[in-house]
């Protein structure tokens, strides 16, 4: 059985301007990729549905959502943070991102496929309980990661993030909250600077310097994650798939591979065929480098699929 493949029209209508790195055309190297490697034809294709107030308000504050709907645009642009802005197309681009993330949760939980990646912008890793930042404005993983918990009782679920930048908002959402496990990568000391405080036994940073790659990457997750993972024994696994870490990628210092990413997919599905009935649903976070985006997209879904 393939894959799912999970995206909207919609998500191309984010434009936050010219030389901004979160640009549309990451989804269209994304689909070029998948046509030139023959892997589209092997996927399911599912259009995203748009959010709705329950599932937003599930990780999010309810005055925020407010706040985010009063400020979108009719023409022009609205700053959010000096460096995330919402244009005409913001809402709704940020809408279909969550939901196909929520969408990906009941056709997994459904059996209609054994996992799904979700080609999805704006990001979201960032976007904290009440606050836009970083390219984000809700955070389309920890939607779907609550989606699982309140709406099929699952009752261990994991995210994992190898996006370069730590995920605060994540971080903040699973902190005090039990049921859930995060294990996060990341360059350090880098934005948005957090990730490396105390910390509850359930998050499980692993800050990677400037420069490392590779084999510090792997080191990290066969250390840390997979023992924390293991005992866990989630139920599903949610992954905040940012691609940013590349050596290609000017965003960051990591000298990340495709196979670096194809090897971290491999361990997450084993991993999940052991404990979660092989359900795993990923989202795309960063990535800006728009030919190893591609590549490492592909490399992705191929470990998904287990090619």
């Amino acid at each position: 059985m393939s894959i799912g493949f999970i995206t909207s029209p919609a998500c191309a209508g984010h434009d936050m301007g010219a030389g901004h790195p979160e640009r549309p055309a990451r989804l269209d190297a994304i689909h070029d990729q998948l046509l030139s490697s023959g892997l589209d034809f092997v996927l399911r294709h599912f259009d995203a549905p748009a959010a709705t107030r329950e599932q937003l308000v599930l990780v999010h504050d309810s005055d925020y959502v407010d706040s985010i709907f009063a400020r979108a645009p009719a023409e022009g642009m609205v700053v959010l943070d000096e460096d995330t802005s919402m244009c005409p197309g913001s809402l709704a681009a940020a809408l279909h991102a969550a939901g196909a993330v929520v969408s990906a949760v009941d056709r997994v939980m459904a059996g209609e496929v054994p996992s799904a990646f979700c080609a999805v912008r704006p990001p979201g890793h960032h976007a904290e309980r009440a606050r836009a930042m970083g390219f984000c404005l809700f955070n389309n993983i920890a939607i779907g990661a609550a989606w699982a918990r309140q709406h099929y009782g699952l009752e261990r679920v994991a995210i994992v993030d190898f996006d370069v930048h730590h995920g605060n908002g994540t971080e903040e959402f699973v902190r005090d909250r039990d049921g859930f496990l995060l294990c996060s990568s990341f360059q350090h000391p880098f934005y948005p600077f957090s990730g490396t405080g105390e910390l509850p036994a359930h998050i499980v940073n692993t800050p990677l310097e400037p420069g490392a790659g590779g084999e510090e990457f792997r080191r990290a997750v066969e250390e840390q994650w997979l023992p924390a993972l293991e005992q866990f024994q989630p139920q599903m696994i949610f992954i905040s798939a940012g691609f940013d870490g590349h050596i290609e990628d000017e965003m960051a210092q990591l000298r990340l591979l495709e196979q670096d990413y194809r090897w971290v997919t491999d361990v997450v599905r084993e991993l999940a065929g052991r404990h979660a009935d092989g359900r795993i649903v990923s989202a795309l976070e960063g990535g800006y480098a728009l030919g190893a985006l591609g590549r490492s997209v592909v490399a992705h879904l191929n470990g998904l699929i287990g090619h």
